[in-house]
């Protein structure tokens, strides 16, 4: 089936914004700042430049539009991330030793594939290649939000933590109501309903048997870990997962990432510079490891993410993605597609931990209620925080 008219107008303007967007977030950076990768975990700016566009041109503009020709030969080998099925590829620990391409030559890049992606725009388009379109938008989307913790991490690892943005503004004060919200035990649908776009991990709708629980209505704040760091919690074992003591001595973990102790008072890091810390902001930037000690020192636990997508219609949710108490797996009847968009999420389902809600990094559109992010238990470089469930 072909897409009517007003439908790929309204892609095409959703692409050209899309786009744009990811080079305003690095406008405020310097060359040398497209360069960074402090650890494996963070990939620099301009490879996530590149890649996203690689995507364009991989899965959309090299089969589909006539007598397309890549770019760059070598591009296709520097800037595939983790699909197999596209052939051999860089480290990901050496992406930050590319100083060819320069960061010209990727925004050149960028504007190659843009280019043709309009002349695309211009054919008539099956629905097979628009939902390609679409998965690249979600995709370009899901690398602006690393881009952002990405240039994060990279400022703070150096020593006297440049601003990216003076006026970037991470929290809002929580409210005061923590109060927590009780369910009874019943069925519950999970997964995504709808029309629109989701990605496959969300599939397919299942029922799911839930106990009676309670879920606090707003996540923990700063002020609340405080107390935690000060009762001496990340020096005593009986709180931790054997896996998250062993992080904590191996590592000397003793706060979140990003906060400083000078021995009067603790600042937090944030995209606008070093600040002293705002108790009434929610926590950010912890691992698994920690947020399960947390809910453990306060006799509770996290709550599954079925439990938090079920209650999610009653919750103060956005400011940070929550850990859950939920391996990320597969649902019931989860299929994934062929060849390589096939291992855009499946492959990954194993040793990992779901987190739900969103960001302040988060495209819009990603905030709903059956996203299902996921990282492994000691990454806590994103915007991870968490509410208590019992």
């Amino acid at each position: 089936m072909t897409p009517i008219y007003s439908e790929l107008n309204s892609i095409l303007e959703q692409y050209i914004s899309t786009r744009k967007n990811t080079v305003s977030i690095c406008e405020p950076l310097s060359v040398e700042d497209h360069l960074s990768q402090p650890i494996v975990d963070v990939s620099p700016p301009k490879w996530h430049l590149a890649h996203t566009t690689w995507f364009f041109e991989t899965f959309v503009l090299r089969n589909r539009l006539d007598d397309y020709k890549l770019f760059d030969s070598t591009f296709p080998f520097l800037f595939n991330s983790y699909y197999e099925n596209e052939g051999k590829r860089l480290e990901r620990n050496k992406r930050g030793n590319l100083s060819r391409p320069s960061v010209a030559e990727v925004y050149e890049y960028r504007s190659y594939v843009d280019k043709h992606m309009q002349t695309l725009f211009s054919q008539a388009l099956d629905q097979d290649v628009l939902d390609l379109i679409i998965l690249g938008l979600n995709h370009e989307e899901q690398h602006q939000e690393l881009l952002l913790t990405d240039i994060k991490y990279g400022l703070y690892e150096q020593v006297f933590h440049p601003i990216y943005n003076s006026n970037f503004t991470e929290f809002t004060n929580l409210s005061t109501n923590s109060s927590m919200i009780e369910f009874k035990a019943q069925i519950a649908e999970i997964g995504y309903k709808g029309d629109g776009f989701c990605f496959d991990n969300e599939l397919s709708r299942h029922k799911t048997y839930l106990q009676d629980f309670k879920i606090s209505k707003e996540v923990v704040s700063n002020a609340e870990w405080l107390e935690f760091i000060e009762s001496g919690a990340y020096r005593d074992f009986k709180y931790w997962h054997s896996d998250g003591w062993e992080w904590v001595k191996a590592n000397n973990i003793s706060m979140p990432l990003y906060w400083e102790f000078d021995g009067k008072d603790y600042f937090r890091f944030g995209l606008s510079g070093l600040k002293k810390l705002n108790l009434n902001e929610p926590i950010s930037h912890i691992s698994y490891y920690e947020a399960a000690a947390y809910a453990e020192f306060r006799g509770k636990r996290l709550p599954t993410e079925f439990e938090w997508e079920f209650a999610s219609s009653k919750l103060n949710w956005g400011q940070v993605w929550e850990w859950t108490n939920s391996a990320y797996l597969a649902y019931p009847n989860f299929s994934k597609a062929d060849g390589a968009v096939g291992e855009y999420n499946a492959k990954f389902m194993v040793n990992q931990m779901v987190l739900r809600g969103a960001s302040i990094a988060t495209a819009k559109g990603h905030s709903r209620p059956s996203y299902r992010n996921f990282f492994q238990a000691n990454l806590r470089w994103q915007f991870t925080g968490l509410r208590l469930a019992e």
